[in-house]
């Protein structure tokens, strides 16, 4: 890695070090329905998180009698907030996603940190969480979220949400608005009510957009109040006419004058740029990733490469793009694999890569040697995510059957994205809450499996990951045909034949991934023990030659001359044989 100042790399290590320590560092693209190839909308997640098991969250439709209250609990840190009502009716809700295929995902950005309020009554994870049991499509998500903070305040740091629905796509960010509210001499406002600052956009039909723990809403439309193309909260109801396309909170501009963050005129007020400043650490540890996953999609973003390398921050991109082809599930699936392959920040490039161009980069990002200051790069697919998942909405499939998630534990570019149709009846076992955590292993437990795969793959990761990333090819690609071929069926049947069909298969998908998975590592084990590479011939390992009399020893690669010049430069004097020593082993 080319060296960069030092100033400018402390600040890129203290934000990636505080990211993955104390909030989920992740990653998300948005595509709309003219954006897929199937006229679908889909967006994506990595939770991201050292302490973060993956596991697919289940909550079945309930009803409450009046007067139920629901204890608010924060998802980071687990500690309890406030109670609130709960409502009389909750919809199923499967990870990220509901029974109508209604889908919401973060990044968190953090943003200023006097803006946190540790009075707030709902933090982020139960915006999301809470959201997907009570709304249907995203304009009542919105609605929902902005009504929750408003009455309850917002106990979270800066957040960007992904939020679609069959139809349409749209980003949200938020901050809170600190507590007490103090103006930019410091005096506190008393009669401030609680609350967030937030913005929400529609993506364009046929756009793709993505965020990743950077805010990325700049100038907006503000309010037009004959056509409500544009509208506040102070008539957030207006929200359901299809013609608007950006909601906002009526004081956004006016809390950050009083806060002394802003002094401009309205029209170029930045809301990115007011509430969450860009600096280089945002753009190479961030903005970076959504970068690569653009440049994935339209080669003309190879413009603001300088950008994402943090070297020219006027250069910023755009909140959303047209992809030069319409994407497919795999392809989306696709744009959550990415080390910056191709990129000046390829990770398998480096020497830190090891000899077997190991992408991955054990914490923490940053370090120090003789006094400077250096950081590993932070790419979308990294050895800690929880799960990740791209959650696909069809608005041409019958009520309960809009909705799959396809959810993939561990490291994105090893992980197998499983179909979950979001209106089941109950999780598998080997993905469902409870079945082993971070410090308890199960044998039964897809997380777990899917670790032993990775964490051995790590030690010979260019020789290995071939073998993975063909079974993952060969099961993605299958359930995808199957899952077109299912769809078909469920159409033509009953609503309660339809919910146990739908269990039925995800079950079964989850239990073939995990039996694929589960011999994929024994096969791993016997093939690439103690550095050797086992021969195979038809699939078949051959057997050793002290059982057939033939030459079927292992292969024992050597290592590139590239890692070996490495390594005599290190301490060739030590190593070096004589030049009249006889040949030996």
């Amino acid at each position: 890695m080319k060296k960069i100042s030092k100033l400018l790399s402390v600040m890129l290590a203290t934000i990636l070090v505080a990211s993955s320590a104390s909030s989920f560092a992740c990653t998300s693209f948005l595509i709309t329905k003219g954006a897929s190839k199937d006229g679908s909308t889909m967006i994506t997640y990595a939770a991201d998180s050292h302490t973060l098991y993956g596991e697919l969250y289940y909550r079945a439709a309930a009803t409450y009698p009046a007067g139920q209250m629901v204890q608010v609990v924060d998802w980071d840190s687990g500690k309890k907030l406030i109670k609130i009502p709960q409502v009389a009716q909750t919809y199923t809700t499967v990870g990220n996603s509901n029974e109508w295929g209604l889908s919401i995902t973060e990044t968190t950005y953090g943003g200023r940190p006097e803006l946190e309020d540790s009075t707030g009554g709902i933090d982020y994870g139960t915006l999301i969480y809470m959201t997907l049991q009570r709304a249907k499509n995203a304009r009542e998500a919105i609605k929902q979220i902005a009504e929750l903070v408003d009455t309850y305040g917002y106990f979270s740091s800066g957040e960007s949400f992904s939020i679609a629905d069959p139809e349409e796509v749209w980003i949200f960010e938020i901050i809170g608005k600190g507590y007490p509210v103090l103006d930019a001499k410091g005096k506190v406002h008393k009669d401030w009510k609680k609350g967030a600052i937030w913005v929400a956009m529609k993506v364009p039909d046929g756009y793709i957009s993505g965020h990743a723990n950077h805010a990325r809403i700049t100038q907006f439309p503000q309010e037009v109040k004959k056509s409500f193309k544009s509208i506040s909260s102070n008539n957030i109801k207006e929200i359901f006419r299809p013609e608007v396309e950006v909601v906002y909170a009526h004081d956004v501009i006016k809390f950050a004058r009083i806060k002394g963050y802003y002094n401009g005129e309205d029209k170029d007020f930045s809301f990115s740029d007011t509430y969450a400043p860009l600096d280089f650490s945002g753009a190479r540890g961030c903005e970076a990733r959504v970068y690569a996953g653009f440049l994935r999609c339209n080669k003309s973003m190879i413009k603001y490469e300088d950008y994402a390398m943090g070297h020219n921050l006027t250069n910023r991109m755009p909140l959303w793009i047209k992809p030069e082809n319409k994407l497919s599930v795999r392809d989306v699936m696709e744009l959550m694999r990415d080390h910056y392959e191709g990129t000046p920040m390829d990770m398998t490039k480096d020497l830190g890569a090891g000899p077997y161009a190991c992408p991955y980069r054990w914490r923490p990002m940053g370090f120090e040697v003789n006094g400077v200051s250096y950081v590993h790069e932070r790419a979308t697919s990294t050895q800690q995510t929880g799960f990740s998942l791209v959650a696909q909405s069809r608005n041409w499939m019958p009520e309960g059957a809009k909705g799959i998630i396809w959810l993939g534990v561990d490291d994105t570019y090893s992980t197998v994205y499983v179909p979950f149709y979001t209106n089941i009846t109950k999780a598998p076992e080997q993905f469902r809450e409870g079945n082993g955590n971070m410090t308890t292993y199960s044998e039964t437990s897809a997380f777990w499996l899917f670790n032993q795969v990775t964490n051995f793959a790590y030690s010979r990761y260019s020789d290995m990951i071939v073998d993975i990333r063909a079974k993952q090819k060969e099961l993605e690609e299958g359930f995808i045909k199957e899952v077109e071929e299912f769809d078909n069926k469920l159409k033509s049947v009953s609503p309660d034949q339809m919910r146990n069909d739908i269990t039925r298969f995800s079950i079964s998908k989850a239990d073939q991934t995990f039996k694929t998975w589960k011999k994929l590592n024994q096969y791993l084990l016997v093939k690439y023990m103690d550095g050797n590479v086992k021969k195979e011939k038809d699939g078949i390992f051959l057997e050793s030659p002290y059982r057939q009399g033939q030459n079927v020893f292992p292969d024992q690669r050597p290592y590139s001359k590239k890692w070996l010049e490495m390594i005599i430069k290190d301490h060739g004097d030590i190593i070096k044989v004589p030049a009249n020593a006889p040949k030996g082993h």
